[in-house]
């Protein structure tokens, strides 16, 4: 049984810092630094008071959701190449102080190439060229995960695919689903997902989130196919479907700050009631992540502190976790076999120096 929740010590936090990590669901748009976002607005001059950026990048309690800060960024702020380049420098670069070596982060091209005039090509290029300049000032390899918008029409997925093939680039391996869930259930970008596995593209896809049922997971796994999901947290609402993505070894990049919970729980029941909690007794494989990491006031350090001080895993249960990622990322297998072993034998080394 997993520990009751606990304050983290200085420890347990110097740690979770040291340890060699990986981000695996970080939205690109929800890492812009708040100093950032108000330049972009003022060199817009867009229609936002100084009030309305201080809520964007308040957290309270009982935390609001982070998808209008994302919608306000492609609908105003982002203009030009540079700013795309900047703010994918700074997200590396933030990552890197947290030991995260390796990144795939989400990017919504439908959002942005609609409201910007910047063509895919442009804006994508963008980005790669702030991932290569963050691998050379900071050691850190970043890879774009280009995402369909849900709340758009279906044929706009199957375009971002195309758009994607027809600028095919190594360090853009493949594609995910987000924005809200509700109402816009994964069996509407079937051909979108067909089309990225037919041309060898890798697939994750955000279900079962915002506590909507299991059904979204299971049509995920059979019918889009993918090879991880994010989130996916009401699958422990289906004994038979977990044991099945046990078996499948699927992976689960999970959010300790996911706002759904943090909003519908109660505070004194938040961490004991929590999914992430459950998941890995039911012999699920997760893998922690920020989600929106300068919008959900999260680092990297922190998420993973979480799972020890919220959720009541151990450190042998924190390597399982990072080893989970490195089999759930895009990369081949002898470099998956050469991290496993590497940082592997940095966590062993770590955690003989560190206790809590």
């Amino acid at each position: 049984m997993n520990a009751a929740p606990t304050a983290p010590t200085p420890e347990l936090t110097a740690f979770a810092h040291a340890i060699p990590k990986m981000e695996l669901h970080c939205h690109l748009l929800g890492t812009v630094r708040k100093n950032t976002f108000i330049e972009l607005v003022q060199r817009a001059k867009a229609p936002l008071t100084p009030e309305e950026i201080e809520a964007f990048y308040t957290r309270g309690e009982k935390p609001v959701g982070v998808l209008r800060v994302l919608r306000a960024l492609d609908e105003w702020l982002l203009q030009t190449p540079a700013d795309l380049e900047r703010i994918t420098y700074e997200y590396l670069q933030d990552a890197a102080a947290h030991h995260v070596r390796y990144a795939e982060f989400f990017w919504n091209p439908t959002g942005t190439v609609q409201c910007s005039g910047m063509s895919y090509a442009v804006a994508q290029q963008a980005i790669l060229s702030g991932a290569a300049a963050a691998q050379k000032d900071c050691g850190i390899r970043g890879r774009l995960v280009p995402s369909i918008d849900r709340e758009a029409p279906a044929e706009a997925a199957v375009q971002m695919v195309q758009w994607m093939l027809d600028n095919r680039h190594d360090d853009v391996p493949g594609i995910g689903i987000d924005y809200r869930e509700n109402e816009r259930p994964p069996e509407l970008f079937v051909e979108a997902y067909a089309l990225a596995r037919r041309n060898g593209l890798k697939t994750t896809a955000h279900a079962s989130e915002f506590g909507l049922p299991w059904n979204n997971l299971q049509t995920a796994i059979e019918t889009l196919k993918v090879d991880r999901v994010d989130h996916g947290y009401t699958v422990i609402d289906n004994p038979e479907l977990a044991r099945r993505c046990a078996d499948l070894g699927i992976v689960f990049t999970v959010v300790p700050t996911n706002s759904y919970y943090l909003r519908t729980l109660a505070p004194e029941r938040w961490a004991l009631d929590h999914p992430i909690r459950q998941m890995p007794g039911l012999g699920l494989r997760v893998h922690p992540n920020t989600d929106d990491p300068t919008l959900h006031h999260v680092n990297p350090t922190g998420a993973w502190t979480k799972m020890v001080s919220d959720f009541g895993f151990s450190v042998a249960d924190l390597r399982d976790f990072m080893l989970n990622g490195i089999d759930a990322a895009w990369i081949d297998e002898s470099e998956k076999r050469s991290l496993r072993q590497q940082w592997g034998a940095e966590f062993d080394a770590l955690s003989r120096t560190h206790h809590f």
